[in-house]
């Protein structure tokens, strides 16, 4: 069975409008989900966009039929209530049944802090977050909600048009901390980038390690993994590298808040050359293919692919005519 396939909604690179046609023309090319990034600003000011992830995915709702819709990932914590997020995603799911997931994550000083948010060191993000979760899940339920936590207190809270089933949260990890709470909270992991990296495979183990403590079978659990690729050669990714250059590694860049000092970092010590050696770049179909594939052998159930092409178009007329059709052929 190969991974289900998504589309990376790239708010920092396009506006929703664009990603809204976007998403339209990746439900016609055969993806399986449209995963939104949720940015209050960009990674780097040169990207120049930063949509709100969740309009995004109503519009989308609306011009789509079968597409699954979610964020990678939203945090539900500082800038965002989790009542709010709860009762969000709740009426999204009303809108759009049955195709709605959440991506949750602990965050990034970028968005909580320029928003005009808290931010803390990763124990309390962590903390907040396992009982943002619990308190979305209990709300989701449709019941009165009284919670009484560390971060957040709930006084007869109730959310009245609920999903009519429970949505699934994944939890996005980098790092064993937080894998193993994404196996003790979550539905799903998510993994941000560098799949084929021995420190990202081992997150798996944690994760399944954590869920099993928590008497889930990690066998059931979604596994979902970011993918850069370019439909195309060196030239086009190095065009598109330049918007994505903090990906090299600029140290600290969870508490930096100010997207322009990440920019200056980035191009100060990152050689976008590196970068695009790390993606999957290449005009021929079969070597997209053949990555899919090793990423579903390794156990992950979804892969999205994240193209940072400018000819959005072409990428997925790409994947539609010629990468998803031969990866069900090569499974069959």
């Amino acid at each position: 069975m190969p991974p289900l396939i998504g589309y990376q909604a790239a708010h920092e690179q396009f506006t929703a409008r664009e990603l809204v046609e976007y998403g339209v023309l990746a439900e016609q090319a055969g993806f399986d989900t449209f995963v939104a990034s949720d940015h209050f600003v960009p990674w780097m000011d040169i990207q120049g966009h930063a949509g709100h992830a969740w309009l995004t995915l109503a519009a989308l709702g609306q011009r789509t039929q079968r597409i699954r819709l979610g964020t990678g990932v939203t945090c539900p914590t500082y800038r965002y209530n989790p009542a709010i997020v709860a009762q969000a995603f709740a009426t999204l799911d009303v809108l759009c049944p049955g195709r709605v997931f959440l991506g949750v994550g602990t965050g990034e000083a970028l968005n909580e802090v320029t928003a005009g948010s808290g931010w803390g060191p990763y124990r309390e993000r962590a903390g907040r977050l396992r009982e943002a979760i619990t308190v979305i899940r209990r709300l989701w339920t449709g019941e009165w909600v009284d919670f009484a936590g560390e971060f957040y207190n709930l006084h007869s809270s109730r959310i009245y048009d609920t999903p009519a089933n429970p949505l699934p949260i994944y939890v996005a990890a980098s790092g064993p901390r937080s894998a193993r709470l994404a196996g003790e909270m979550g539905d799903g992991l998510i993994t941000v980038g560098g799949a084929f990296d021995q420190t990202v495979n081992g997150l798996q183990t944690v994760f399944a390690e954590s869920a099993s403590l928590a008497g889930k079978d990690p066998e059931r659990l979604s596994r979902l993994c970011e993918l850069y690729v370019i439909a195309g050669d060196a030239d086009d990714a190095l065009g598109g590298a330049a918007l994505w250059q903090h990906l090299g590694g600029v140290h600290g860049i969870l508490d930096i808040a100010d997207p322009r000092e990440i920019q200056r970092q980035a191009y100060e010590r990152i050689d976008p050359q590196q970068l695009v050696d790390r993606w999957v770049v290449s005009p021929d179909p079969q070597v997209h293919v053949e990555v899919l594939r090793q990423l579903g052998d390794l156990g992950f159930t979804h892969v999205t692919v994240h193209s940072t092409q400018a000819d959005q178009q072409h990428f997925l007329e790409f994947y539609g005519r010629d990468v998803l059709p031969a990866l069900q052929r090569s499974s069959a």
